[in-house]
């Protein structure tokens, strides 16, 4: 798909690289869109991909002393849903992040990320939008910061120069007498491109709203504020009667198209039900009750927030090298640097464990472990895997020994065709290490990328209840000893 990739170690490196190019690179740091817009044509012309995800310190979520945030361009949306400081101060942008995909993705995927693919229907823009948040573009020729409500010239495309690099999103804290909140209507609960979603930010003062944003997403070519509805609402009291009206009146704001999630009617209804959701949220003060206070983040307990930096940069083309070690065991690879992780364990490594259910990120079936974090491989570059650190489902089992989930598996019957065991096994697993006692709603949670054609998962979430029993934390003496045989 592309013919060099670059992991850089610093931001010069980056810029130097992208003004050498000439428009014929783009940064990547989860690449989670653009490796599918490359392969659907949406992207064309793109020859060098530039990683930027072993740069120390882009990962910070900062608030300075003026109270404005400072998120750098590897802060996740995982990094976003288990921040304290977004949840405390920038609670819809949180809660936009937390409905992004799935774990795996949300460990790849970046808000800067989001914000540059310029969806209408990408969640996090809209928040952002009702936070005024600005970016800060970088190039050899200086910087520039750009208003969020600027930066967007139609869909999917931005006022960003070729040369340049989103180096930083900034925007202000929520103040104390500020609510706010997003909803989402998906076609699904997790995984799902928004058909909707609206973000909505109130400042009240003795019960009177005083100031509103309400951003609407997947209704216009570009994420777009519902502007009568916020001036109806400045003056009143929230009552049901001007949440009824406002959520009128932003339904009529939205000129959504037809397609393949909802038709143009359907959609300006659910405009009508997501604002009404979303200020009677704010108004029985109900907007934190199905956010989770522990998201499920398929970290485990040693992840540390960002990748093993590297010391010096590394080109990958045709006669290069990949060096890795996958499941303990050093590997090197000239062959990979033009193709997917998946297809690097798979083809190259012979680890075919590891399945290829879809090749978009929707079904797990290729979850693996990356520096720690489960992701999806179909998702990630393989020079990504250079001086990294892979566990794939072959890596599970030690000293002849299964691990506590395959043997769940196995003895409470989750596996009917198994095509996509290996990935609800490595999600699973990944899960008990960062939560030994886990409840049947975490379980959901981890599992939510995950994808079953046969089980009705019912057989599956037993067996992980199952594996958390068996789990050496927790085991008593007794039980299987889960060998291999």
């Amino acid at each position: 798909m592309w013919h060099k990739y670059i992991n850089v170690i610093s931001v010069e490196q980056a810029l130097e690289t992208l003004a050498e190019y000439q428009g014929k690179a783009r940064i990547v740091a989860g690449a989670t869109d653009l490796i599918l817009e490359m392969e659907r044509g949406v992207r064309q012309n793109i020859e060098v991909l530039i990683d930027i995800t072993r740069i120390p310190d882009l990962d910070q979520i900062v608030l300075d002393n003026n109270q404005r945030f400072h998120l750098g361009p590897l802060v996740t949306h995982n990094h976003c849903v288990n921040s304290k400081l977004v949840r405390e101060f920038a609670y819809p942008l949180a809660r936009a992040a937390w409905g992004v995909g799935a774990p795996q993705i949300r460990n790849r995927g970046t808000i800067a990320g989001n914000l540059i693919t310029a969806s209408p229907a990408n969640d996090t823009i809209t928040p952002l939008m009702g936070l005024s948040a600005e970016v800060k573009l970088l190039s050899l020729n200086g910087e520039r910061v750009v208003p969020l409500k600027d930066f967007y010239t139609g869909v999917r495309t931005t006022v960003m120069r070729p040369d340049e690099m989103l180096a930083e999103i900034i925007f202000p804290a929520m103040l104390s007498n500020q609510r706010g909140t997003f909803t989402k209507l998906g076609l699904r609960n997790a995984q799902a491109i928004s058909v909707v979603n609206v973000g909505i930010i109130l400042t009240l003062e003795d019960e009177r709203i005083t100031d509103a944003a309400i951003t609407m997403g997947a209704v216009a070519p570009r994420i777009i504020h519902a502007r009568q509805a916020e001036e109806f609402l400045v003056g009143l009291s929230l009552n049901d009667e001007a949440i009824q009206q406002a959520a009128i009146l932003a339904q009529n704001e939205a000129s959504p198209i037809d397609d393949l999630r909802g038709s143009a009617y359907y959609r300006k209804e659910m405009v009508r039900v997501c604002t009404m959701r979303g200020l009677r949220s704010i108004k029985d003060d109900d907007f934190f009750s199905d956010m989770p206070d522990h998201p499920i983040l398929l970290w485990g307990n040693e992840y540390q927030g960002h990748a093993p930096y590297l010391s010096e940069h590394s080109h990958h083309t045709h006669n290069t090298v990949i060096e890795t070690r996958i499941n303990g065991v050093a590997h090197k690879f000239i062959n990979g640097y033009d193709k997917s992780l998946l297809r690097l364990l798979r083809e190259d490594a012979g680890l075919v464990g590891t399945k290829e259910g879809c090749a978009e990120g929707e079904c797990g079936a290729c979850t693996v472990f990356l520096d720690g974090i489960a992701v999806m491989s179909c998702l990630v570059p393989a020079p990504r895997a250079h001086l990294a650190d892979i566990v794939t489902i072959e890596g599970l089992a030690h000293d002849d020994q299964l691990h506590p989930v395959q043997q769940a598996f196995i003895e409470e019957s989750a596996v009917q065709c198994g095509y996509c065991t290996p990935g609800f096994i490595m999600s699973a697993a990944k899960l008990l290490e960062e939560r030994a006692e886990p409840s049947v709603d975490d379980i959901k949670q981890a599992i939510t990328g995950n994808l079953c054609r046969c089980t009705g998962y019912y057989s599956i979430v037993r067996a992980i209840e199952h594996a958390a029993k068996m789990n050496p934390v927790n085991r008593d003496n007794g039980g299987s000893d889960g060998k291999i045989r």
